[in-house]
């Protein structure tokens, strides 16, 4: 087994790593839900209560511009959904897949505060298990909940793909890479991603082997869309490496950023992060004017913006 420890390797026989182990191990890490839906008087829609462990940073004005509701994934578990609106003429909408230690209730001061930063709207959605979000964190449930989300997205609020930006966090980067991998949108955005569970956990690991939970490496290869990759060059938690690997690896990216002195947490608090965002927005609109005007010389009728492996 070449590119594995003899202690390493004396571990995999004796203690097999399922996957389903692995990934528990490396991802789901759900906290006690910090948010609930309350149902309208007449139970057609949904209002969002942030308790005090949600350490929201904005007015009532800011609370009342997020739409909530359920949506259902194809292994039948009620995914909790969150729309923020930042503008009424944003420059794209971002389906934000978040960290592992989160609920949409902690992040929703962030995604208010990004958005009208970057004037973009945000829609996230809780992971099975975390939040309101029924069922339990594995894999499998990561992927058909992302693909909830996003079908979401375009039937409820008519927004093209061509006019979406997937954005993973951390193990956020599992479910956005998967479905990136299958459908076409304007960028892609991965903030400190990983290669794959085995190879943060065995960090000698060479190859992905059959058990290798969220082998977004082998992935990243059919992404299409533009990628940018995000990186603290501190980061303890998901090495500098799998940033660099997956940036080497997806076939049509823009300049990396590699945070230099931050964590896994911190990125975000550096002021190259937002600089760097803004930039990459005005690059992906240029390169979506580029296609169009090469589809107009070509008789061409304008993309879907969606192709799709599966």
């Amino acid at each position: 087994m070449q590119g594995l420890a003899w202690s390493e390797i004396c571990y995999l026989f004796c203690c097999p790593p399922f996957p389903s182990r692995i990934a528990a191990k490396l991802a789901f890490l759900p906290p006690s839900p910090t948010y609930s839906f309350q149902p309208s008087p007449d139970a057609t829609s949904h209002s969002l209560h942030l308790t005090e462990r949600s350490e929201w940073q904005y007015t009532q004005r800011e609370l009342e511009g997020i739409e909530v509701f359920t949506t259902r994934s194809r292994r039948n578990n009620t995914i909790a959904c969150m729309y923020v609106r930042c503008s009424d003429d944003p420059h794209y909408t971002i389906l934000f897949s978040h960290g592992n230690a989160v609920d949409i209730g902690q992040m929703s001061s962030f995604y208010v505060g990004l958005g009208s930063r970057i004037n973009c709207n945000i829609m996230s959605y809780d992971y099975s298990g975390y939040g309101a979000s029924s069922g339990a964190p594995n894999e499998k449930n990561m992927y058909a909940d992302i693909e909830a989300a996003w079908n979401a997205l375009r039937k409820r609020y008519g927004i093209s793909p061509e006019s979406v930006i997937f954005y993973g966090q951390s193990i956020g980067t599992v479910p956005t890479v998967d479905l990136a991998s299958r459908f076409e949108v304007a960028a892609v955005i991965l903030h400190s991603p990983l290669m794959s569970g085995m190879r943060v956990a065995f960090p000698s690991t060479k190859r992905t082997w059959c058990w290798d939970p969220f082998p977004s490496i082998d992935k990243i290869s059919k992404v299409q869309s533009p990628v940018l990759v995000i990186h603290g060059t501190e980061d303890d938690v998901i090495d500098l490496s799998h940033g660099m690997a997956m940036y080497e690896r997806a076939p049509n990216t823009v300049d990396p950023l590699w945070v230099e002195g931050a964590g896994h947490n911190d990125v975000e608090l550096y002021g190259q992060y937002l600089d760097r965002l803004r930039k990459f927005i005005q690059e992906i609109k240029h390169l979506g004017q580029e296609r169009s005007s090469r589809q107009s010389a070509n008789g061409q009728a304008p993309s879907e913006g969606v192709t799709s492996n599966s």
